[in-house]
C-alpha cells in the first residue's frame, strides 16, 4: 500500500514524519480533509479561522500529490 505524509501549514509549519499507508491518493485526500476540519475547529475554538491554512499531501518520495485548504474542507453557511 502507498505511504502518504500530511504536512501542515497553519500558524506553524509541521512536517509529518510518520505518515500513513492508504489505498490511494483519494483516500489520502479524504484523510487530509478530516484532519483539516479538526485543525480548523481547534482554531475556531480559539476565536479565529484562517482560510488559506492547508495540509499538503506528499507521497513516499516526498513529491506533492495534493493539498487541502481549510476553507475547502468545510462548508461555510450564512
Amino acid at each position: 500500500m502507498p505511504h502518504y505524509y500530511f504536512n501542515v501549514y497553519n500558524d506553524d509549519i509541521t512536517m509529518d514524519d510518520e505518515g500513513a499507508e492508504l489505498a490511494d491518493v483519494t483516500a489520502a485526500r479524504a484523510r487530509a480533509v478530516k484532519e483539516a476540519r479538526a485543525l480548523a475547529a481547534d482554531t475556531v475554538l480559539r476565536g479565529h479561522f484562517v482560510a488559506h491554512h492547508r495540509i499538503e499531501i506528499v507521497d513516499e518520495q516526498r513529491n506533492p500529490v495534493g493539498s487541502v485548504r481549510f476553507d475547502e474542507a468545510v462548508e461555510l453557511r450564512q
